[in-house]
C-alpha cells in the first residue's frame, strides 16, 4: 500500500518520524524537515517537508493539518558536488559565489515567508491583528491624503462562549476556521479579512464608502447564517460597519466599528448596525 512513511528513504525515516512527532505532541513550534523520498522509477529525490495543524480534536488529536513539499534536489545536488571537486582555488572561490548567490536568494524567500507568517492567524490562516493595525495605518493616510471613502466592518460570532462551554475549544476552533471559510467567500480584491481576537474579525475596506460596506456586510451576514448548525446552535454574526470621518485616526475608527456591533448585539444579534 502506498503510504507517505514508505516512500522515505530509510536512512531519513527515524529522523523524519522523530521531528513529525515533536511537533504534533507540541514539543517543536514548527515541523521543517530535508529529506530523500522514494520516485517511480526507485530513484530517491531531496525535498524539503513542511507542515502546519490548524484545527485539533477534542482529544488534541489532529483534525486539520496542511502541508507542502518543495524540490530541492538541485541545491542537494549542488552541494554534493562542491564537496567532490577538487580544483584550483580560483575556480573553487568562483563556484562557491554563486553558490552564495543561490543561497542569498533562498534565505531571502524564507525571510519572505517568515514575515508572511508573522502577519496571519495561526489558526485560520488570515491576517492577524498586528497585520491589520499595520493595513488600517496605511488605507487611513491613504484616504486622507487622496480623500478616498474607507469603511471598517466589525464582527463577532454571536454567543460563541456556547459552543466552546457545550462543545469544547475543538469544535469551536472548527467552528472558527469554517466561518473564515465562509467570509472569505464574500471577499472582494483589495479588501483585507484579519482575525482581530477570539471570535471577532475585522475588514478592512479600501475606496469603500459606507453604503457599500453595509450591502458586503449583509451579504456575509447572511453566507454565515447558511453554515450548518453546531449541534443545536445556529452560526450567526452581528456586524457594525462605519466609513472614516476626515481626520479620523485608526484608533477612533476602530472604536467606532466596535461601538456599531455593539449596538447590532443590543439589538438582538444577526444584524448588521451603523
Amino acid at each position: 500500500m502506498f503510504t507517505w512513511e514508505n516512500i522515505i528513504h530509510p536512512d531519513d525515516y527515524p529522523r523524519v518520524m522523530a521531528v513529525f512527532d515533536d511537533y504534533l505532541q507540541r514539543r517543536s513550534p514548527h515541523y521543517q524537515i530535508e529529506y530523500r523520498c522514494r520516485k517511480k522509477d526507485g530513484t530517491y529525490l531531496w525535498i524539503e517537508d513542511r507542515g502546519y495543524i490548524i484545527a485539533r480534536n477534542l482529544d488534541d488529536s489532529v483534525a486539520r493539518m496542511v502541508g507542502s513539499h518543495r524540490n530541492i534536489q538541485t541545491r542537494k545536488s549542488s552541494i554534493e558536488q562542491l564537496e567532490r571537486r577538487n580544483q584550483s582555488l580560483e575556480a573553487l572561490v568562483a563556484e562557491r559565489t554563486r553558490e552564495l548567490s543561490r543561497v542569498n536568494q533562498q534565505l531571502q524567500l524564507q525571510l519572505e515567508e517568515n514575515r508572511s507568517l508573522a502577519e496571519r492567524d495561526a489558526l485560520t490562516r488570515v491576517a492577524n491583528r498586528y497585520r491589520m493595525e499595520k493595513v488600517l495605518l496605511e488605507e487611513c493616510d491613504r484616504a486622507e491624503r487622496f480623500r478616498l471613502p474607507l469603511a471598517l466592518v466589525a464582527m463577532d460570532i454571536d454567543d460563541f462562549k456556547l459552543i466552546n462551554d457545550r462543545h469544547g475549544h475543538g469544535v469551536g476552533d472548527q467552528t472558527l476556521v469554517r466561518v473564515v471559510e465562509g467570509l472569505e467567500t464574500c471577499m472582494r480584491q483589495g479588501d483585507l479579512l484579519a482575525r482581530w481576537s477570539g471570535d471577532e474579525f475585522i475588514v478592512v475596506l479600501p475606496k469603500s464608502p459606507l453604503e457599500v460596506a453595509k450591502a458586503l456586510a449583509e451579504r456575509i451576514r447572511q453566507r454565515i447564517a447558511q453554515l450548518p448548525a453546531v449541534g443545536d446552535f445556529n452560526v450567526t454574526l452581528s456586524l457594525g460597519v462605519v466609513e472614516r470621518r476626515t481626520g479620523e485616526p485608526p484608533a477612533a475608527l476602530m472604536a467606532r466599528a466596535d461601538q456599531a456591533l455593539y449596538r447590532s448585539k443590543a439589538a438582538g444579534k444577526d444584524i448588521v448596525s451603523e
